[in-house]
């Protein structure tokens, strides 16, 4: 999540939101918050148009949180707001991880039966041609066995 977001659902200002950040810098490694480049900020503007237009002319890129980092925020703003927002954001990504989970137990139960359903046909063209094989053999012509009358 943003910076500018997470100011919103805090109801606090973004400016300090990132002031208590950097106060508190060491509770934020970078696999929990890191800032946007340039290059990336410029990316994001120019794919989402749902930004609000004070935040497109920044000229500050904003800071991108992990759950982690997230959950780590409500430790440096105190405010009950922080809390309870903390907590409804938490929620979310429990939601969301057990969504993901759910997914990836179905792609995996989909991906078993493609594979049980590729080796029930391998084992059914392979009687086929079995079969086919077989009949063959079965429309061949004989050799007439027993006495062959030549003289009548």
């Amino acid at each position: 999540m943003l910076d500018f977001d997470l100011a919103e659902i805090y109801e606090t200002e973004t400016r300090r939101l990132k002031e208590q950040v950097k106060r508190n810098i060491e509770r934020f490694p970078t696999d929990f918050m890191f800032q946007l480049t340039k290059t990336e900020w410029i990316e994001l503007i120019a794919n989402c148009d749902k930004l609000p237009e004070t935040i497109k002319h920044s000229p500050v890129t904003p800071l991108a949180f992990t759950q982690e980092g997230v959950a780590m925020l409500s430790g440096v703003l105190r405010s009950e707001v922080a809390i309870k927002a903390n907590i409804d954001i938490m929620r979310a990504f429990v939601v969301l991880r057990q969504y993901a989970l759910g997914y990836a137990e179905l792609n995996q139960k989909l991906e078993n039966f493609m594979i049980e359903t590729n080796m029930q046909f391998s084992e059914i063209y392979q009687t086929l041609i079995e079969l086919a094989e077989h009949k063959k053999e079965l429309d061949k012509p004989r050799n007439p066995i027993g006495f062959i009358n030549s003289g009548k």
